[in-house]
């Protein structure tokens, strides 16, 4: 891979970076009930608004994980291109396609072992 490719995949992952740590922002505020400076909250006052608060709660917790794993897993890409390793496959050691790394820039495996990895899980 140029070294042209591997700053475009660089600017990529920072960016992809950067909108997910927004993204977390707001659902962290989600998840905590946080509805912003100087809201006022108000209590359910029937059982089943209290059913779709919980309901919402738990599925920005969900996607708050989410999130984290991803940033995660940019982080590591991002270390990956400085190491030398980017777009090297994890198991089998070959290259990563192209298209793969411009769908799923922060992936650590060819299609062939992802899917290995996910049968076996």
């Amino acid at each position: 891979m140029s070294k042209a490719d591997l700053d475009q995949f660089r600017k990529t992952l920072l960016a992809l970076r950067t909108r997910l740590k927004g993204d977390l922002s707001h659902l962290s505020g989600e998840a905590l009930g946080d509805d912003g400076p100087g809201a006022l909250r108000s209590s359910p006052e029937r059982a089943d608004d209290v059913g779709a608060d919980s309901a919402e709660q738990e599925l920005s917790l969900s996607l708050l994980s989410n999130q984290e794993q991803a940033l995660e897993e940019i982080d590591g890409a991002l270390v990956r291109l400085g190491q030398g390793a980017f777009g090297q496959c994890e198991e089998c050691r070959k290259a990563i396609a192209r298209a793969r790394l411009q769908a799923l820039p922060y992936t650590r495996h060819c299609v062939a072992c992802a899917r290995k990895l996910q049968q076996s899980q």
